[in-house]
């Protein structure tokens, strides 16, 4: 398989509107070609009878149910604000929108 060139580096560079110097396409030119030999070796490795996976090993939801458990009411939560309206914090306008 041939290698990343620099001329195709510098294309993707410019597609992505950055602008890199000769030193950078060689050294990105060399790091594309190193990743896409990985995946290519990935691929090798892939047979038919795996089926493909996020994670080598089976994950479960550690998380544990939602429950109501008792907590501070809306006057509580909002005692020591400065400013509230409407059982909520009010705060400074900053971006000009309503």
């Amino acid at each position: 398989m041939p290698g990343i060139t620099r001329e195709e580096v510098a294309h993707l560079a410019r597609l992505a509107r950055l602008d890199l110097n000769a030193e950078e396409l060689e050294h990105f030119a060399g790091q594309l070609d190193d990743i896409i030999g990985a995946v290519a070796a990935v691929s090798d490795v892939a047979d038919e009878d795996v089926p493909p996976t996020s994670h080598p090993l089976p994950l479960t939801n550690v998380m544990r149910p939602d429950e109501v458990r008792p907590s501070l009411t809306p006057e509580q939560a909002l005692s020591g604000a400065p400013a509230q309206e409407q059982q909520r914090f009010k705060v400074p306008q900053i971006l000009g929108e309503e």
